[in-house]
Parts: structure tokens; sequence; C-alpha cells
């Protein structure tokens, strides 16, 4: 018969009386350890209370006013295994059952009470709490001196397996053990299940694991292991082994034993470096990277990626865990190797014959599979690899010097004599050379596609052509040649290559020099009048000016191209009054300054070779140096006009006064009388002729007759005979 030990608290003012009793107070371990709470209060049936067992100061658990069981964080775990029970009895009795007890159950056992009173909208709020006098519990061992050894548990790597061994002594009847974690060591926090193995040899696993490979073996009777895979950072903290004993289907004892378990990082323990010895390469030679992965040996997938620009990341290829590999660019020229060495896996990455193609920064990056989800490590350092293009040996040659008369073709030509590859192309462009201008001329891809330069006028691109000849050699044709074309043209040749993947590249330009030189044949058009002339002039009187011609009118046909420039006495330049060119059109050049004279102006040609120029009425703003220039021009044989001669007369200084004498020569009027004169003293010299022609006739006839006188015998006729 059981015996009940009662402790009993003075009312205070809120009446409120609180007893504990014990069925047992001294126990065994595996027996059942039963504490009931007596709680008296006015009016009983209208008050709200909360009551709760405690060890010390470690609450085991409470029944809420409304009935809710909670269980305190350090025995949650043997309340899920049944081993703790709390309800209540009655309006004012409440009860507690833990079985089986182990030794560190015992010590002193207390009830608190709690009045709750309920405000109108259902929530609590509690009053002061009332202790009942401790109650002391003894437990002895068992007999069967069961106990309980985990092996200490350090640093697991994160997706390894963890293996926890539990190691139990004087066994005398059947085991069951539950494994149990939480994630920190504090007492507050309370364990959660992970698996279950019964003395029957049933598993089951805990609702938070039932996604996870995890596994409770008893390999011998005394050993029991938990082997949990792919461990996550979230696996560290506490792990118990709690291990039961039972007779006849009643638990007799318990024991259990922690231990601590932390989850390192892969990314602490994974290293990934990339490193080359030959990293800077030209065109067509290999390349080695070598991807070197330090750490424990865990299933990894491999990537290799290319940064070409500042922007876009390319992958080559990746390797999974399993040895598959899949390319994501273009695997020509690629090669891959892996090799396993003792304290690292070093990847190889080959290329073959680089091109510009494959030139960038490369990185690789090594990838796990955990939680059902790729989970990337730290990559790699990026190395750079520059792909360098070959030393050019292009050579060219060319003259140094041409030189062709105007208006017959001439050709100019560079050659290549030595070159980088047999399969090269050229890019060519021809460039003219001015003073410091240089003019792109016309320019050839390596495709061979002809472009003049934008600065060459229509007409010019008919003279001009280009090509390239077996070589190779690069031609510029200039065709009816001109002043214009004098100077110096440059031969820039581009040579281009084919890089292993096919793509082409460009070489530094290489370039030649050539000097042109177009000459005229000797310029035989001149004017007479060379030196300075002054002319003095009244206002209103009519001014002339004669340009002759007095050399390179014969031979083929001419034509002439006549300017007259005037300079005023305030000037430095001098700028043209009208202009009669070669097709024989008269052109007043715009100038508001001139517009005056302009209209004053007459221009005459009375022979091939004369012009003159008449200013009528004179003003005193008319003075100023007068100058004629004349141009001569030929049609080739492609019906276009070329110049091929310029000569100036000499200034010509007119003043223009509004008073006094004129000592103005007027030449064109000079010119007419000149034209007077000589026909009549032709005519004078002729009639002298025939009188000197008559008189030796008659004296013929007189030397027949005798002397007969003239006079006498031929008077003066009025009319001519015959036979004169």
């Amino acid at each position: 018969m059981c015996a009940y030990f009662l402790t009993e608290v003075v009312p205070d003012t809120s009446s409120l009386v609180v007893e504990i009793s014990a069925a047992q107070t001294a126990l065994q371990e595996g027996q059942r350890l039963s504490l009931s709470c007596t709680v008296d209060t006015q009016n009983q049936e209208k008050r709200f209370l909360s009551v709760a067992w405690l060890r010390g100061n470690v609450e085991l658990a409470r029944i809420g006013p409304t009935g809710v069981l909670s269980v305190g964080p350090d025995y949650s775990g043997r309340e899920t295994e049944g081993e703790l029970r709390a309800v209540r009895t009655g309006d004012r009795d409440y009860g507690l059952t833990l079985q089986p007890v182990r030794t560190e159950d015992q010590g002193e056992y207390i009830c608190r009470a709690w009045p709750q009173d309920r405000s109108q909208d259902g929530a609590f709020t509690q009053g002061t709490p009332r202790d009942s006098s401790p109650q002391l519990i003894s437990i002895s061992a068992t007999e069967s001196g069961l106990s309980v050894e985990m092996q200490p548990f350090g640093m697991v790597m994160e997706g390894a397996r963890l293996k926890l061994t539990c190691k139990v002594t004087e066994v005398e009847g059947q085991l069951s053990v539950t494994w149990q974690h939480k994630s920190t060591s504090t007492t507050a926090t309370p364990f959660t299940n992970v698996i279950s193995l019964s003395q029957e040899g049933v598993t089951e696993i805990g609702g938070s694991f039932t996604s996870r490979k995890v596994r409770a073996t008893r390999p011998a009777a005394d050993t029991f292991t938990l082997e949990l895979d792919e461990v996550t950072l979230s696996d560290s903290g506490v792990y118990q082994c709690a291990v039961s004993e039972w007779k006849t289907n009643s638990k007799t004892n318990s024991q259990s034993q922690a231990a601590t378990v932390e989850v390192t990082p892969l990314d602490e323990l994974v290293k990934v470096y990339l490193i080359s010895r030959d990293n800077i390469v030209t065109v067509g030679e290999n390349v080695h990277l070598l991807c070197r992965v330090r750490g424990p040996r865990v299933p990894i997938t491999l990537t290799w990626s290319l940064q070409r620009d500042a922007s876009t990341v390319d992958n080559i290829l990746t390797v999974s865990s399993n040895g598959d590999i899949s390319w994501s660019a273009d695997q020509q020229g690629y090669q891959l190797k892996v090799e396993n060495r003792e304290t690292e896996v070093i990847h190889s990455l080959h290329i073959n014959s680089a091109s510009h193609r494959e030139a960038g920064r490369y990185q690789c990056s090594v990838s796990v599979f955990l939680e059902n989800a790729f989970k990337k490590l730290p990559p790699s350092n990026q190395l750079g690899v520059m792909v360098q293009n070959p030393v050019s040996k292009l050579v060219l040659t060319s003259p140094v010097t041409l030189t062709s008369n105007i208006n017959t073709d001439i050709e100019v030509k560079c050659s290549v004599i030595t070159n980088t590859s047999e399969s090269s192309r050229y890019a060519v462009t021809w460039l003219h050379q001015q003073g410091p201008e240089n003019k792109i001329i016309v320019s050839s891809d390596r495709d061979a596609q002809v472009t003049f330069g934008t600065q060459v006028e229509q007409s010019n691109r008919k003279r001009i052509s280009m090509r390239q000849s077996k070589g190779p050699s690069f031609e510029l044709t200039i065709r009816q040649t001109q002043i214009s074309d004098n100077g110096s043209y440059k031969c820039e040749v581009v040579e281009w290559l084919q890089d292993p993947r096919g793509d082409w590249y460009q070489l530094s330009p290489v370039s030649k020099l050539i000097q042109l030189k177009v000459t005229e044949p000797e310029n035989d058009l001149r004017l007479d009048a060379k030196e300075q002339q002054q002319l003095i002039a009244r206002k209103g009187d009519e001014v002339e000016f004669k340009c002759n011609i007095i050399s390179g009118a014969s031979g083929p046909p001419f034509f002439y191209k006549v300017a007259w420039l005037y300079r005023n006495s305030s000037s430095f330049t001098s700028v043209p009054l009208l202009e009669l060119d070669h097709t024989g059109l008269l052109r007043y050049p715009e100038n508001q300054a001139l517009r005056d004279l302009q209209g004053r102006l007459r221009l005459s040609r009375p022979t091939q070779s004369n012009f003159c120029l008449r200013i009528q009425r004179a003003h005193e703003w008319d003075s100023g140096t007068y100058q004629c220039q004349v141009e001569q021009y030929q049609l080739n044989n492609e019906d276009q006009w070329q110049q091929k001669a310029s000569d100036k007369a000499g200034l010509i200084t007119l003043t223009v006064n509004v008073t006094g004498e004129h000592f103005f020569e007027q030449q064109c009027q000079s010119g007419t009388w000149i034209g007077i004169l000589v026909p009549l003293l032709i005519c004078s010299l002729l009639v002298v002729f025939i009188l000197v022609l008559k008189i030796c006739r008659s004296k013929g006839v007189g030397e027949k007759k005798s002397g007969q006188s003239l006079w006498a015998e031929h008077p003066l006729k009025t009319k001519p005979s015959v036979d004169d």
C-alpha cells in the first residue's frame, strides 16, 4: 500500500493553497515517479489556474488555464517517447508521472500555481504564483547498471556523411535507442528526434528528417550507430543517444549521452587555383591551363569559362561528377585531361593552335550537389590569356622617283619581296601627299574590293585605276597626268593572315613612298610686254590695255584663256576683273567692290593673238595695277581639256587724274595707224617699181629709133595701152 506525504502551504491573502504529494519518494531506476498537486482557493469553480512541476529551477511540465499541456525543453524528448505524462484529474487535482526514472531525476520537486484572470476578450492575465513546499525524491541505480557512452565527435565536412556511435554496457533487458538533435548547446533549446530504433528493430524517422538519408543501426549487441548523409550547415549542434531498457514491454531504465558536432563549410576546405606557364602566346601556338582543386575528395562539377569582354562570360565545358562532359561552345581546339594526385585533383585544359577567339580571361568554378541543388563554391582566380599577332615579315620594294610628261599615262608600282605567309592576303591603300595633307586616292580590301577616297573628284576617278598582279605587285595607273598629280605617293599595304579557326586578322601596315614629278614641255607661250608700264589718264577718258601673244600659237590647235587682274593701291592681292576662257565664255567674277568698274569694261580680240581691254569713262578709283594672264589649253585624246602652259604680262600701273594733261599713249590706236601706214608704204613702193620698169623699157626703144625724144613721140596717155 502506497503512503502519501502531504505538505501544506499557509494561505495568503488570496486564499490560494498548493500541496504536492508523491506516491513513493524512494525509487530505483526504471520505476515510475508519480507526483500529485492539489490547489485550493475560494470560488474554485469560477477560477482559472496554471499548474507546473519543477525540479530545482527546471520546469518539467505545465498545464495551462484551459488544460493545454506544455513540456519543458529538457523533457520534450521524454514526453515524445511517452516517458512523461501530466493531466488534470479533478477540479483541484493535477498529476504527473515519469517512467522510467533515471538517477539524474532525483532531487526536490515543487508544484507552482498561478491564478489567471480572464478578460472579456478571452485573454488571460497571470497573477502571483504560489509554490508548494519541496518534495524530496531519491532514485537509486538498479542492479543492471545500464550505462551509455557516446564516442566523441568533432568536425564533419559539409556534404559528407555523419556517423555517430553509442556503446552500452551491463544490459539486462531489451534495448531501444533514440537519436536526438538540437542546433545549440543551451539547455533552453529542446531536442528533436532524428531517428529511433525500437527493441523489435523497427526504425522511425523524425518529422524534420523524413526527406534526408538517415539510418539507425545496431551492428553489435552493445553498439548503436547513426548515419546521416550529405550533412548541411544546419546539421551542426548537439546529438544525443538515449538508450532505454525494457522488460516485458515495460521500460525499466533509460540512459543518454550527448556529443557536439560541427559541420565545416566546403568553402573553407575546397580551394581552387588556376595557373599556366604559357598564357602569352602567338597565333597558332598552344596554351596549357591547370585548374588545381585542393581539399577533401567530394563529388564535384567543374566548369571552364572564358570572359572575352567586360560584360560577357561564356562557358566552355562542364565536367560532371560522373565524368560526363557537356560542351557549351565549339569544342574544336580544346582538349581536357584530369589527373588525380594525393593532395589535389588537376583539371588540364589544352588549347591547340590558339587564335584571337581564345584570348580572354579564363576561370574554373566548382559546384557540389547538396540539398537537391547545386551549391557553387568560390571560383578560381581569373587568368588572362593573350594571343599576339606574329611579327610581320612583309617587305616592299618600289622606285624612289618617277617622272612623267603632262598628258601621258604613268604606272606607280610597289611589290612584295618578302611576306609572312604564302597564303597572305593584302589590303592596299594609295595616298597622295601634297604639302602637309595626305589624301586617300584609292584602296582595295583583302577581297580586292576597290574604293575611291572621298576627296577624289568624280572627273579624276576616270583617270585612276589600280590592280594587283603576280608577285604580288600593286599598281596605280594615272592616265593623262596633270600638274596637280605631282607629289609623293604612299603605297600602304596591310597583310592579312588566317588563324587556325578560319578567322582573318591583320598585321601592322608597311608602306613605301614614291615621288612623282609631272613635267611640261618647254613653255613657248610668251607675251610681248614684260616690263612694268606707267599710264596716266584724265577722268572720263577711255583707257585701253593690250595683251599680245608673240609665241606659242603655232602647231596643233591651241586655245587660250585670258584673264585681267586688278589690284588697287590699298591692297596687296590681285583679284580677277573678267575672264574669257578657252571655250569663248566671258565671265565677270562676283565682286561687289568692282561691280562699277566691271560694268564699264569692254574686251575685244582683234586677232587670234591680240586682246584689248577698254575702260570706258575712267574714274579716279580705277587707278591701280592691271595685269594680263594667259593660259594655253589643248584637247587630249579623250576630248578633255588639258592646260599646256601659262604666262603673265608685265604690270601696268594706271593713274587717273581728275584735272590736268594726260600723256596716255593709246596702244590700240597706234596699232590702227600702223595698219593704215604699212599698206600705203607698200603701194608707194609698188608705184616706184612700175615707173622704174617703164623707164627701162622706154630707153630700149630710143636706141632703135635713133634718139627720139620721149616727150615728143610719147605723150602721156589718158588710158594705158594694152602693152602697158
